[in-house]
């Protein structure tokens, strides 16, 4: 199956390898996964700084490789909130909670453009030791660690 999942990921944290653990689930052995990381200009929306996108490049790249998932993979930039997921010939998108909006606008922008609708793989959010979810932006305020235990 080919996969389509797209982010920020700075910093990588759990949340994030819940998304592409599970997108790898999803495409199968013999699949595909195309992962959208934000270009720079893109990013530079977020509340909080965020690295260049060479490194943020290189921690998820390192994270795949560390987990030897048997499906295929390419990265590619993401420079707006669709990527090439309008046009680009694929089967499913693994989202969060917090993009699954987009998905399903994703969806309705390819139908108006005649192409296939594509599958929905939703995710529930990681929570950090407090319960409260894992967020990149509570990461850089100090409160929590990559990994959602409180920073003391």
């Amino acid at each position: 199956m080919r996969v389509m999942v797209g982010g920020t990921f700075d910093p990588l944290h759990a949340g994030h390898r819940k998304l592409l653990t599970r997108s790898f689930q999803v495409a199968g052995q013999d699949g595909l996964v195309t992962i959208g990381i934000t270009t720079d200009e893109f990013a530079g929306s977020k509340i909080h700084p965020v690295r260049p996108f060479e490194e943020r490049r290189r921690d998820v790249e390192e994270f795949i490789r560390e987990n030897d998932f048997a499906a295929g993979w390419m990265i590619e930039p993401l420079s707006d909130r669709y990527g090439s997921a309008l046009e680009a010939d694929f089967d499913a998108l693994v989202v969060s909670e917090e993009t699954f909006p987009v998905a399903v606008e994703i969806n309705e922008l390819r139908r108006n453009r005649g192409r296939k609708k594509v599958d929905i793989h939703e995710i529930s959010c990681v929570l950090a030791e407090d319960g409260r979810r894992i967020s990149s932006t509570r990461i850089y305020r100090g409160e929590i660690d990559s990994c959602g235990q409180l920073v003391r």
